[in-house]
């Protein structure tokens, strides 16, 4: 099969999508399809892997987007040669699938990785609230209409995909995760990082980022550490909030126990989650929490906030805890698992257990499923005179 992956940004810029992305293309590659993502800018970059399409586009500041509304002449020619095309945005790259690939009846799947109803929100606070939830009600039913398979990453997302109004069919499959990455043991890597045998670490990896409301886990690790003697908190990643976070950290009383790491290549990551004890996160944005997933992975119990993405993952009781989005409760739970040995360690293996439900070769064959019939359903309609007839006027365009 010929697999189009399309996206409004790829790498170099790091994110859940443009991970799992480079994942299922990796995955897919080995079970012997060919895969070709199609994005925009970024000419210049030096390729790490093959098939990367790249159409011009202007750069939205330093956000790692750009703005286009279309490919260029090759990659709209090569793109109309794919047997289905998985869309990853919905604006940008959702409009172009429809307008190149549906007059060719090539198949579109569609994955809401995001929750647009929040980051409108944080991204636009001037834009009144209605105006956005305005538009999300009339775009997304209208698209998720347009295209043949809506995929949400959980349960959780679909209904918020429904409360928007849309009622076409949704499909749930998990984002995968290469699970065997993040389960092999390290004994010493807590010493390689300088702590002590009985430090508690508690860890966070991801963006520094408005949307993942760090103040609010900043302010409960604060109250936590204060009763906690030997507690930590790493905060793993970079963002637009990381200056502010760590001016933060330093101002507070336990400063010197506030650990900023910065961006880390992903093949880091295994060993920095081993080293730890509880994964913590107060984002309410998630729609499938990779992070939460690869820490479960590491046999690390999960301290959250209830909330689509989060609360689909984390069993609270079982593989976690889930507080109300406030300081005191986070803090309150967090402090409960951080002095109960024994809960931790019963909670990391149930966390362990879970997480094998989100193995990458588990969910690219429940989403390769859904390829083959689509792609079977494609090809029985461009058997018809109208495909001929639009295929024929597709090749004299190019």
């Amino acid at each position: 099969m010929r697999i189009g992956m399309m996206a409004d940004v790829y790498k170099p810029h790091i994110s859940g999508i443009t991970n799992y992305i480079s994942l299922n293309k990796r995955y897919l590659e080995a079970a012997g399809h060919e895969v070709f993502v199609f994005t925009f800018g970024d000419q210049d970059y030096k390729e790490d892997e093959t098939n990367i399409i790249r159409s011009p586009g202007f750069p939205l500041v330093d956000t790692g987007y750009y703005l286009s509304f279309r490919y260029s002449r090759q990659a709209k020619a090569l793109l109309q040669t794919m047997d289905i095309v998985h869309v990853h945005h919905p604006f940008l790259s959702g409009r172009l699938a429809l307008r190149y690939c549906r007059p060719l009846n090539i198949p579109i799947v569609f994955t809401n990785h995001t929750r647009y109803d929040l980051y409108a929100q944080t991204y636009l606070p001037l834009l009144p609230e209605e105006i956005s939830e305005t538009f999300l009600e009339t775009y997304m039913p209208a698209f998720c209409s347009a295209v043949d398979l809506v995929i949400a990453p959980s349960k959780g997302i679909a209904g918020v995909l429904r409360r928007l109004g849309v009622d076409a069919p949704i499909e749930i499959v998990p984002n995968g995760v290469e699970i065997r990455r993040f389960q092999k043991p390290c004994q010493d890597c807590r010493s390689q990082l300088g702590f002590q045998p009985d430090d508690l670490l508690l860890v966070y990896s991801g963006r520094l980022a408005p949307e993942k409301n760090l103040n609010l886990l900043l302010e409960a690790f604060i109250a936590v550490a204060e009763a906690v003697e030997h507690a930590h908190l790493l905060l793993i990643g970079a963002g637009p909030e990381e200056e502010k976070l760590r001016s933060l950290a330093s101002q507070s009383s336990v400063a010197d126990r506030i650990h900023f790491t910065g961006l880390l290549p992903y093949d880091e990551l295994p060993r920095y989650l081993a080293a730890c004890d509880i994964f913590v996160t107060a984002s309410v944005t998630e729609v499938h929490p990779l992070s939460v997933i690869e820490a479960m992975a590491s046999g690390l119990p999960v301290v959250g906030v209830q909330s689509v993405g989060v609360g689909d993952t984390v069993e609270d009781g079982i593989t976690g805890f889930l507080a109300r989005e406030d300081a005191a409760s986070f803090a309150a739970k967090l402090t409960r698992l951080c002095l109960d040995v024994g809960l931790r360690r019963k909670m990391g293996e149930a966390a362990r257990l879970a997480a094998e439900k989100y193995n990458i070769e588990r969910t690219n064959k429940i989403m390769l499923s859904h390829y083959e019939r689509l792609v079977l359903d494609g090809r029985q309609h461009q058997r018809g005179i109208r495909y001929r007839l639009t295929s024929l006027w597709e090749k004299f365009r190019r």
